[in-house]
């Protein structure tokens, strides 16, 4: 068996319910992509198997990568197991429930408060959701006291469960009530809907292509994918500028390198509050304003000088923290 203290790992270690759950949406993301060609039946003006066929490509990807990262945790190893394992039996239920609600009744999942059965569900799926969060929030925690050869996949891991906590943190936003959704509570009202992805528009208006992301109107979605996805975007740096420390000295520094990493991290979590910002303003991602590509312009800027700044700093670090064979190899 490989060497667990390497930044790559083989499956065998890898967190088996986790695993079993990214095998279980590949089966469903295949099931979905037949669905898409077969079944002709629409819901919120979108294709009914267009959903579960986003959310097991993006839970797929989200539970290897977890798997992976939770390899990584020395200290609290039986705890970041269970916690791993609350995430996939969390996110396996909402699962579950989404093929439920969706193809089998015919209904929609989120907000659903139509009837018993449909707030029911809803219930559940938050239930579910806030799992997941509290699950990798508290990996994030462990992570915080872990200690890997490579500073900068230290940092990664770090930054990368923080970002994802912070993107699925963006979801419970949806779940708040619209300006007209609050107007008919505080006439005494019932809702069948409560909460919304759009912001400014009604959900189900014109979108972009697969995801769906609102035209018209702000979107929360989009932040909250960005978000999520830290997870991979992070360690991706990592192990991209140990691949590039091969071929260029100045990245030799894993202490350079966990600059870099850390820059990318900060500049990944003001594009967030970015995208967040925007859509809370009711703004479409593919209308920005002066203000919000001014904020844009200043965030690129900021992370540009704050690279250089770490590539320039290279001659104060000693010589001896230099990315060492055995990390290279196991890169290779």
């Amino acid at each position: 068996m490989a060497d667990k203290g390497n930044p790559l790992v083989t499956v065998r270690t890898w967190h088996r319910p986790l695993v079993v759950l990214a095998g279980a949406m590949g089966v469903l993301c295949a099931v979905s992509l037949l669905g898409l060609l077969t079944d002709d039946r629409t819901l919120v003006n979108a294709p009914i198997w267009l959903k579960p066929f986003k959310f097991s490509v993006s839970f797929g990807m989200y539970a290897l990568t977890l798997a992976w990262l939770l390899t990584h945790v020395r200290r609290g190893r039986r705890a970041g197991w269970w916690f791993g394992t609350a995430f996939a039996a969390g996110i396996g239920m909402d699962f579950a429930l989404l093929l439920w609600q969706l193809i089998v009744r015919g209904r929609t999942l989120h907000f659903n408060q139509a009837t018993p059965a449909d707030d029911t569900i809803n219930n559940l799926v938050a239930g579910g959701a806030y799992t997941a969060w509290l699950t990798t929030a508290a990996v994030v925690v462990l992570l915080l006291f872990q200690r890997l050869p490579d500073r900068a996949l230290n940092s990664a891991l770090r930054w990368g469960g923080a970002l994802a906590v912070a993107g699925m943190y963006v979801a419970t936003m949806m779940f708040s009530p619209s300006p007209a959704q609050q107007a008919v509570l505080d006439s005494g009202g019932k809702l069948s809907t409560f909460g919304a992805h759009s912001v400014g528009v009604e959900d189900g208006g014109p979108g972009l292509p697969v995801v769906g992301w609102s035209t018209v109107g702000g979107d929360l979605r989009i932040p909250h994918f960005v978000g999520i996805h830290g997870l991979q975007a992070l360690p991706l740096v990592a192990f991209g500028l140990l691949l590039l420390a091969r071929r260029y000295p100045l990245l030799g520094s894993d202490v350079v390198r966990r600059r870099l990493v850390r820059t990318a991290g900060a500049g990944y979590a003001g594009l967030i509050a970015l995208l967040t910002w925007q859509a809370e303003r009711g703004q479409s991602i593919v209308h920005p304003d002066f203000w919000t590509l001014f904020a844009a312009a200043g965030l690129a800027a900021a992370v540009a000088v704050a690279a250089t700044l770490s590539l320039r700093s290279l001659r104060s670090l000693p010589r001896e923290r230099v990315v060492s064979a055995e990390i290279l190899r196991s890169a290779r």
